[in-house]
């Protein structure tokens, strides 16, 4: 602390250069926090997978349906606990710009394949009096302003060829039991759905979803599922969820090469900006330094001076980046809420992980600057006073 007065007196000495730097490096950090995130939402989902589910669809495709009647045979397989069935609606509230996921479920089996969507009793016990009651995540509720009670209509020209509106009695609305769990959903009674959809839709589901009695059964119930609907008009593909969750965030390309490599640019870019500026300061102030030194200063506190100067841009503006990416994220997520991507959670080790990786740039950055001026020969550097 002797040297702090020493040390900030260097930091101001060009303002408009340290605030340009520590600018830098807050919008580094942000860029590292957002990327971070965006990372973590696409890999959310094999995180929270359950490991004792599975995920059977059409062999061809996703989009290919699978016959209903698939369920009893499934079930009879040792090992099959319970077994529940989705569809893909894609309707449009409003107007499309309204995007949101909306399924068809089988009503009796999704709270015991899915125990981590939460909905209280009293309301789910009303969804299945409703022939047309829905269940709504809490974050959907909340992006629309929806309460029990409201009456939703929904478009659909997949199913209906008039594209007229289905309506839907807001029953319910579910919570995760993670800050990760997808609260975004709507789910409607799958009898309803089998009421309005045309002839050579019926009794035709999207996927399976199934829980085991144990996780390593996973690998012989699944060869047994597929065994058993080969060479049939409708054969399967059976994976685990965190797999299929895989496979699904593929489609959107090798979103984590993307994003470690502008993580990488930006952790150079840094690099480059803190280091050259270290380095012009250094050399500023070669003829002060060798004073210090020759009026007894040891090289290690000349080096100190110097990391400690880095080492306070790049926390000063490795925290206010990450401050900024605290008060960011909740208003981009709730901006990007219509869009097909994962909901952006900004978890706590971010924050750490952040804060290591300023403090990282910072020695680096200054590391190079101070050895120099660390070797600095007073003689020499005495000439230029």
């Amino acid at each position: 602390m002797k040297f702090a007065r020493i040390i900030f007196a260097n930091l101001l000495r060009k303002k408009v250069r340290l605030l340009l730097t520590i600018g830098s490096f807050a919008v580094a950090l942000f860029l590292f926090a957002f990327l971070y995130v965006v990372n973590d939402a696409f890999q959310r989902g094999a995180d929270v997978a359950g490991a004792d589910r599975l995920v059977i669809i059409n062999r061809t495709s996703i989009i290919n349906s699978i016959p209903l009647s698939y369920r009893d045979k499934i079930l009879r397989i040792p090992g099959v606990k319970v077994i529940t069935h989705n569809n893909w609606f894609g309707g449009i509230y409003i107007e499309e710009k309204n995007f949101f996921v909306q399924f068809v479920i089988d009503p009796e089996n999704q709270r015991q394949v899915f125990p981590e969507f939460v909905v209280p009793d009293d309301q789910w016990n009303a969804f299945l009096k409703d022939r047309v009651g829905a269940i709504c995540g809490a974050r959907l509720a909340d992006r629309f302003h929806w309460k029990i009670g409201d009456r939703i209509p929904i478009r659909n020209n997949l199913y209906d060829a008039k594209n007229s509106a289905w309506e839907f009695n807001l029953d319910g609305i579910y919570h995760g039991k993670q800050p990760k769990d997808d609260e975004t959903q709507f789910w409607f009674n799958w009898g309803y759905f089998e009421e309005r959809v045309a002839q050579g839709f019926k009794g035709q589901v999207g996927w399976y979803v199934l829980r085991l009695d144990s996780p390593d059964d996973a690998v012989r119930v699944s060869k047994a599922i597929d065994a058993e609907f080969a060479n049939s008009p409708y054969e399967t593909k059976t994976e685990t969820e965190s797999a299929f969750a895989a496979g699904w965030v593929k489609q959107f390309g090798n979103i984590k090469i993307l994003i470690i490599s502008v993580g990488t640019i930006v952790f150079l870019t840094l690099l480059l900006v803190t280091g050259n500026t270290m380095a012009i300061s250094v050399r500023e102030r070669i003829p002060e330094l060798a004073v210090f030194k020759a009026i007894g200063y040891s090289d290690r506190i000349t080096l100190l001076f110097v990391l400690a100067e880095s080492l306070i841009i790049a926390l000063i503006g490795g925290l206010l980046g990450l401050s900024f990416a605290v008060l960011a994220v909740p208003v981009l997520a709730k901006a990007m809420s219509g869009m097909m991507v994962p909901t952006l959670v900004l978890t706590p080790s971010v924050l750490p992980l952040g804060l290591i990786l300023t403090v990282l740039v910072g020695l680096i950055s200054g590391m190079l600057p101070g050895l120099t001026a660390m070797h600095m020969r007073v003689v020499n550097a005495l000439r230029r006073v």
